[in-house]
């Protein structure tokens, strides 16, 4: 049996894109010092990222997220992956619908992080989410966000204009986002970018900071 068999075995929901960008990921943000710092996670899906990366990266909590119907697997993920090697790191997921502003947790945290999410979402779901962001942040609070994007209106690559033919066949609401509109929706609830990362696959990891 393969590794990618066996995984899925071991993972409910699991999520081969996951897989692939964990170890980058968790380079770059080893950099950006989050130990003993709170996260949430918007979009977690099956927890990949969060049992990965939370313990190595010595976080003091990280909040995973996701729509109500995705929540099953990913509880019994964190139950199995996450909690099992420490609870007190991985409180239990929660139902976050972004545009529904009773489904934000009350606490503000250090750190906000997302992945392959928002050319997932509808842009309209998009920009409910960052109505909503400054719910959960304070002065300092980092928003990281990756995936692929566009920049002044072009692709990156030319894989990142295949997968948009992809993504609209799904679904026509997603699509890949264009960098200058997101970090204006960032700009107008008190963010600044800070950083600007390219990483694997042409994606990009972008790391905003609120005031």
């Amino acid at each position: 049996m393969i590794n990618s068999e066996l995984l899925e075995l071991e993972w409910q929901n699991f999520a081969p894109s996951c897989e692939r960008n964990k170890v980058p990921l968790l380079e770059v943000l080893s950099e950006l010092s989050l130990a003993e710092q709170r996260v949430l996670e918007l979009g977690s899906l099956s927890g990949q990222h969060a049992c990965f990366m939370a313990p190595k990266l010595a976080v003091k909590e990280w909040q995973t997220s996701d729509l109500a119907y995705n929540l099953p697997p990913l509880t019994a993920n964190i139950e199995r992956h996450g909690r099992t090697l420490n609870q007190a790191m991985f409180p239990k997921p929660l139902a976050l619908e972004v545009g529904e502003s009773s489904h934000w947790p009350t606490a503000h945290y250090d750190v906000i992080f997302t992945a392959n999410t928002l050319h997932i979402m509808s842009w309209q779901s998009v920009q409910q989410l960052f109505k909503h962001l400054p719910q959960v942040c304070k002065p300092g609070t980092r928003f990281m966000v990756y995936g692929p994007f566009k920049c002044g209106g072009d692709y990156t690559s030319e894989s990142n204009a295949e997968f948009e033919i992809w993504l609209k066949e799904r679904n026509s609401q997603s699509g890949i986002r264009d960098f200058e509109a997101v970090d204006e929706l960032a700009s107008n609830i008190g963010f600044t970018l800070k950083q600007n990362i390219d990483m694997p696959a042409n994606n990009q990891l972008l790391v905003w900071e609120f005031n």
